[in-house]
């Protein structure tokens, strides 16, 4: 029988496909957007919203400071939607076969408040999850140590009763150095053979 006793899922690139340059290249060409990205910040206020900083204002706010490019950087809060897909079923199934164990699966990701929200609205499976830490509703964000704490404490859980999947290495460093059970995710076939070599039965996969 495995030590897990709760498996916890970064959101983007795990469960959710997350592709802000696919989408611009996309959009207005590679070369474009390679300019774009250059001028403006795009990044950092991303990782504002994911600690907590309004969404529309923020993205609004830096359209105005590059008026040059505001068209382009309306985008992002416009049709954020269509970064933050498609929905990465075989992950999905994963984590509906873990709950069909009855094991406890869990979320710890970087979103920002009312970007949760849209994807809530889109992805009904993000409300399955038996809890969730959301960085923009603490206004901390990963690798910080204090969002995987608080983790911890919501799931009265620590150490290597933990397994947790994200695709950024220094997220997943973090969690090591708190004990945690890891994975770094690349692909749902290789998170399915990672959970199964720790002992943990899917509903729906072999070993």
């Amino acid at each position: 029988m495995s030590a897990i006793q709760a498996v916890v899922f970064d959101i983007g690139n795990v469960l959710i496909r997350w592709d802000p340059q696919g989408f611009y290249d996309a959009r207005i060409g590679p070369a474009a957007r390679q300019a774009l990205f250059a001028a403006v910040p795009l990044e950092a206020a991303n990782l504002a919203i994911d600690h907590g900083a309004p969404f529309y204002a923020t993205i609004a706010d830096l359209a105005a400071e590059h008026p040059a490019y505001a068209d382009q950087i309306m985008l992002w809060h416009d049709e954020w939607l269509a970064m933050a897909s498609p929905a990465i079923e075989a992950s999905v199934q994963l984590m509906q076969g873990l709950q069909a164990q009855g094991v406890a699966c869990w979320a710890l990701s970087n979103f920002g408040e009312d970007t949760f929200e849209i994807a809530q609205q889109a992805y009904p499976f993000l409300d399955d999850f038996d809890g969730r830490v959301i960085s923009g509703y603490l206004g901390v964000a990963k690798p910080d140590p204090a969002i995987y704490e608080a983790l911890e404490e919501a799931a009265g859980l620590r150490g290597p009763a933990l397994f947790f999947t994200d695709d950024r290495p220094e997220n997943i460093a973090a969690a090591a150095a708190r004990g945690w059970c890891t994975h770094l995710f690349h692909t749902p076939q290789g998170l399915a053979d990672a959970l199964q070599g720790h002992g943990l039965r899917i509903k729906g996969h072999s070993v």
